[in-house]
């Protein structure tokens, strides 16, 4: 039986987050450049945005670029803000009703490339459906130190009582805000890492690591991990008879 046949549509992740890895690698077994695997991988982040829109995903959250990427060699940076400007696909966002966000230091990306992005966003603004949000230039630790700024800047300023901080106070001032934290958090490409991803925002997410690289990664792989998903107890520090 297929992966699709199994899923359970009533309990669907509200949020899932993906760690979009092995596109390099892909690309080196088939004897090509990086960029080559790069492409594929944004074939897959249309064909996966479109999938989990259709299943009931409210929220999907991509890592695309982190702030260590920066430190890539310059060309490959290059191709993927230029990847990323000819992959932002307003149609298929449209035809899906699928709205778009980004989170990260975005003060760091070029300025045609922001611009692109701060039009899509606006044209999909009024889209009810699922919400496409894309981890640009975005590390954990950049998020949270900046929320800290934040916070202390506001009790400096008397508008905020150091006894009044609390878990609330710290999602509110994290890029995430506007989304719950993800249910479900898949890496692909076999490594069992987190990466400096949505840190705090995983503290109780389920986490699925594959093997398989990300540009393979079509519709029944995605299918698979949300049934190895349906097939966990989520417990919150509870046993599983006070579920």
């Amino acid at each position: 039986m297929l992966y699709k046949e199994q899923i359970d549509k009533d309990r669907i992740p509200t949020h899932v987050a993906i760690i979009m890895d092995g596109n390099g690698r892909w690309a080196k077994e088939r004897k090509q450049v990086r960029s080559f695997g790069h492409q594929a991988g944004a074939e897959t982040v249309h064909i996966i945005a479109e999938e989990a829109a259709k299943l009931g995903v409210k929220y999907l959250t991509l890592y695309t670029f982190s702030t260590e990427n920066w430190n890539r060699p310059a060309d490959e940076v290059n191709a993927l803000m230029g990847l990323l400007m000819a992959s932002i696909e307003e149609e298929i966002f449209m035809k899906n009703n699928i709205s778009f966000r980004i989170i990260g230091d975005t003060e760091r990306l070029p300025q045609m490339v922001l611009q692109k992005l701060n039009e899509c966003i606006e044209h999909t603004s009024g889209n009810t459906g699922m919400c496409l949000v894309l981890a640009l230039s975005y590390s954990s630790k950049w998020e949270i130190t900046n929320a800290v700024k934040n916070i202390a800047s506001e009790v400096k300023k008397g508008k905020l009582s150091v006894s009044n901080i609390d878990n609330e106070t710290i999602d509110k001032h994290l890029s995430t805000n506007f989304m719950p934290d993800p249910d479900l958090l898949i890496r692909t490409g076999g490594e069992i890492r987190l990466s400096n991803y949505l840190l705090w925002q995983c503290a109780y997410s389920e986490l699925y690591f594959c093997d398989t690289y990300w540009p393979d990664f079509k519709e029944e792989e995605f299918y698979k991990a949300i049934c190895n998903y349906q097939g966990r107890e989520r417990r919150y520090g509870k046993t599983s008879e006070q579920i």
